[in-house]
């Protein structure tokens, strides 16, 4: 099996980076169970991007179990690209623009 390179677009890599500031304002180590299920979250879409039920897009939704976070990819031919680290309550969809 091949497994696909990542490509993480910019706008989802701020999104990390705002979620892992703000829990590290709260608490290192939650900031560390964080990136930890994150990571973990990233392995999984990587090893098996079908997994996941897709959209009429072509779009996939994996929730992280522990935190309000969702990893919303797209499967491409060469790749999985990785659009947002969508926080729960924002507005549903407003990553829809970035694939």
């Amino acid at each position: 099996m091949t497994v696909k390179s990542l490509d993480i677009h910019p706008a989802a890599l701020a999104e990390i980076k705002s979620a892992v500031l703000w829990y590290l304002e709260r608490s290192e180590s939650v900031a560390e169970k964080f990136v930890a299920e994150l990571y973990h979250a990233i392995d999984l879409i990587v090893g098996a991007p079908q997994r996941w039920p897709v959209d009429k897009h072509g779009v996939r939704k994996f929730a992280l179990s522990k935190f309000p976070y969702a990893v919303i990819y797209k499967e491409k031919p060469a790749m999985i690209q990785i659009l947002a680290v969508a926080h729960g309550h924002r507005r549903p969809g407003y990553w829809k623009e970035r694939h």
